[in-house]
């Protein structure tokens, strides 16, 4: 068990002025009857005409510790859902009808997934292929037409026609995410794992992180998807991030793009990340002056946007988290317990960010896995973004909570009480209620730290300035441009002197570099560095 610290709760106790925030709503989360409903987590969703279609995840709670006994099959969710919320019926209907390959990947777990249109693309996973005879992260690419897929399950009608399938390596990712801008998609981050799990590292299993963003296009209109136009950008530092949240954006510049948010682990310690990267349609940015601590692990997540404050706005509802708040004090917890938080974490027209932390919380310890599904009734825009200008009514009902784990203590799993954990079959209805001054508390999101690097260019040595003096250690990392780890190491005179001498390995080519320091496993500081 790591030590829990205590962090009192900082206000507004900046440098900088906060941007007016105009997010005027607060939040409820209402629960929902509807008979018939499977515990789930981690599975894939899309929609038709207010009905959903669930694929995949898992019947259990967390995984167990004991290889033997983690991500048993019988608990794979070999069964497609409908769910018609509104009239309360559920319709489900066995995937055992399809080839071996596609029914075996669709039961898998934390699968990758985009709807587009009428159309859903799934990616990977991980489970138990009867196959292989072993655990697999799945190399596929599966489409399904959704729209006849529900009619299908609800009549209790055919299924295979209705659904394609590819393979390629590309697609053996399991934990990332997967989005689309204009007509390119892009698959984010995730893993392979191969294998059984196994808490101690013995060498039941291979794990490759995909540090890396994939971008391709896909022609699903033959008998089986194809693909195209491959290309990754890799960064070994901010993209190795799995279990993670990916929600659409609308930047301030206009354009569309995604916001990574947390995930885990970095590189240089079993902790997660805590601050955002961009993605637009030709770049990515990490944003490291700033940092999110309510939300590290993939659960429901709502993305909305403000076009007359040019600001947007993501709620995150309960889930796993580094930090949460115990009668009004940040606690700090690096066994990232699951937690009741509802945050917001609000990019506004300057490009800056800043956490809010709400009044409500989640009604457990609950969100993990689960996934907010748009109530399209509300004004969304690409079907992916609330759009808040046109909201209509003091009261709205903006989507629903489904699925997820639910556990009755805050850290099962490194109590290896993980058989206290289940799926949860609840659905709670989301709704925003006008408020003039909702009750969100600003959570002290800036990094504290900065840092100076001379000289640069440079042919062999550079000298790191940065205060630390309320810091514990430092390490660094010298990388290419394409997210090669080149050099690094402990950063360990800035604790006595803020200031420490680092000699550029003469074997280094002369490059542009990536300098990334990081403080406590908590703030990170880059700046590029010429090696002449």
């Amino acid at each position: 068990m790591k030590n829990t610290f205590l962090f009192c709760l900082l206000f507004v106790g900046f440098s900088r002025i906060f941007a007016q925030d105009n997010f005027n709503y607060e939040v409820l989360v209402e629960p929902l009857n509807v008979p018939g409903v499977q515990g789930l987590h981690s599975f894939v969703f899309a929609q038709h005409a207010g009905k959903w279609l669930i694929v995949g995840g898992r019947r259990d709670g967390i995984h167990a510790r004991q290889p033997f006994n983690a991500f048993p099959a019988n608990q794979n969710n070999n069964l497609f859902y409908v769910i018609d919320p509104v009239n309360g019926q559920v319709w489900s209907k066995s995937s055992a009808e399809l080839s071996l390959p596609i029914a075996e990947q669709l039961q898998s777990t934390n699968m990758n997934f985009h709807q587009y249109g009428d159309t859903l693309y799934i990616i990977g996973g991980y489970a138990f292929s009867a196959t292989a005879d072993d655990h697999i992260t799945f190399d596929k690419l599966t489409t399904i037409q959704v729209s006849a897929m529900i009619d299908a399950v609800m009549n209790n009608t055919s299924l295979v026609a209705h659904v394609k399938q590819t393979s390629n390596v590309i697609f053996a990712n399991t934990g990332g995410q997967l989005g689309k801008i204009g007509d390119t998609f892009y698959l984010v981050g995730g893993q392979r794992f191969d294998g059984r799990y196994n808490p101690m590292n013995n060498p039941t299993f291979t794990q490759t992180y995909h540090t890396k963003i994939q971008r391709f296009k896909i022609n699903n209109s033959g008998a089986q998807p194809t693909f195209s136009d491959y290309s990754e950008w890799i960064d070994a530092i901010h993209l190795r991030r799995r279990d993670y949240n990916l929600l659409p954006q609308i930047f301030p510049d206009g354009t569309f793009g995604y916001m990574i948010s947390s995930g885990v682990f970095q590189m240089t310690t079993d902790l997660p990340f805590l601050y955002p990267v961009e993605i637009k349609a030709d770049a990515y940015q990490a944003f490291t002056a700033y940092n999110q601590y309510l939300s590290h692990y993939h659960g429901a997540k709502l993305a909305m946007y403000d076009a007359e404050s040019n600001q947007s706005h993501n709620l995150f509802f309960g889930g796993m988290s580094q930090y949460y708040y115990n009668n009004g004090t940040l606690i700090q917890d690096n066994n990232v317990p699951f937690v009741r938080t509802i945050s917001r974490f609000t990019r506004f027209a300057d490009g800056s960010y800043q956490e809010y932390v709400l009044p409500i919380e989640m009604p457990g310890l609950k969100g993990a896995g689960s996934e907010f599904i748009p109530n399209y009734n509300a004004p969304y825009l690409n079907g992916e973004i609330l759009d808040i200008n046109a909201l209509v009514g003091d009261t709205i009902l903006v989507g629903y909570i489904y699925g997820g784990i639910l556990s009755n203590s805050l850290n099962p799993f490194s109590n290896n009480q993980t058989n206290t954990t289940s799926a949860d079959a609840s659905i709670y209805m989301v709704k925003l209620v006008r408020s003039e001054e909702p009750a969100h508390v600003p959570v002290a999101s800036l990094n504290p730290y900065a840092m100076r690097v001379y000289p640069n260019p440079s042919e062999k040595d550079i000298t790191i300035e940065v205060d630390m003096t309320n810091a514990k250690n430092a390490r660094y990392l010298l990388t290419t441009v394409t997210g090669a780890v080149v050099q690094e190491g402990e950063l360990l005179d800035l604790k006595l002197h803020n200031k420490e001498k680092i000699r550029i390995d003469r074997k280094i080519p002369p490059q542009m570099l990536m300098l990334t320091v990081i403080i406590d496993g908590k703030y990170f500081l880059q700046e590029r560095v010429l090696k002449k």
